[in-house]
């Protein structure tokens, strides 16, 4: 990182928020293109397993290995949560990149008064707002299918907003310090995929091979499953979920001081 960049004193927090400003006036201009994405295919995949699938899972009598719980309602918070995941990780490999390597986003911003991390903050911020949105569109489907139990329910959402954060960050990370977009499509191929099939979303992790289940439980996704579950299902275990949440922030706080170090290379390197 240059001198000058690095003795920068923090940015006036107008600026902040202004660099917040424009990222949000770009999504508005461009979120139907991922609302199927975001919120369609969820439902759909409801729909489908939840409801279709699940009739015939609960009439197997299956229910004693899900804890008691109908399928639909074992599945239902699991895909809120990779839901999140996935809006997560789009947010945060292709658009990072291109910020940096295609259109020069970054540079610009480098250019005024502010720092690589007001601009990671200002960036974060907005990714953190269409967590929130999709989060909570996805709660009210809940609501709607009976799943949500209140008011534990209602902590679902800020829940599913740290488990995307968790994903969020050290995607950043990846993608500032990326040179080639070919890395994202195997990161997606042996990341993404394996992580939302194995999450515990579908079916208990218990019943995978232990190698599986311990690589399973190392990653965030499952950790952000259990406990959006046990929120939803206004069956919350106090010992385990700060387990749970303390896992999955300390993936934030990793992944932002990661991204921060990768920025900074890019931009002022």
């Amino acid at each position: 990182m240059s001198t000058a960049t690095a003795s920068r004193p923090p940015a006036p927090t107008g600026l902040v928020w202004r660099q917040f400003d424009h990222w949000r006036a770009r999504w508005r201009r461009t979120w139907r293109g991922s609302a199927i994405t975001n919120f369609v295919l969820p439902v759909l995949y409801l729909l489908a397993m939840g409801v279709g699938l699940g009739a015939y899972v609960d009439s197997g009598g299956a229910r004693a290995s899900l804890g008691g719980t109908d399928y639909l309602d074992f599945i239902a918070p699991g895909l809120l949560a990779t839901a999140v995941m996935q809006n997560a990780v789009g947010a945060s490999t292709w658009p990072v990149m291109g910020a940096i390597k295609w259109d020069k986003t970054y540079h610009a911003m480098i250019a005024t008064p502010l720092r690589t991390r007001d601009i990671l903050i200002g960036n974060l911020g907005l990714i953190a707002a269409r967590l929130t949105l999709t989060a909570a569109v996805f709660w009210v489907v809940l609501v709607i299918f009976g799943v949500a139990v209140l008011p534990w329910a209602v902590l679902a959402v800020p829940a599913g907003v740290l488990v995307g954060l968790a994903h969020s960050t050290p995607l950043f990370a990846f993608a500032a310090w990326l040179e080639r977009e070919t890395g994202f499509m195997l990161f997606y191929r042996i990341g993404v995929v394996p992580m939302f099939l194995f999450s515990g979303a579908f079916f208990p992790v218990s019943q995978l091979p232990d190698p599986l289940e311990w690589l399973a439980q190392v990653m965030p996704l499952y950790h952000g499953v259990e406990l959006v579950r046990g929120l939803t299902l206004g069956t919350p275990d106090l010992l385990a979920d700060l387990g749970h949440v303390a896992y999955l922030a300390l993936w934030c706080g990793v992944g932002f001081l990661l991204a921060d170090r990768a920025l900074a290379r890019r931009l002022g390197g």
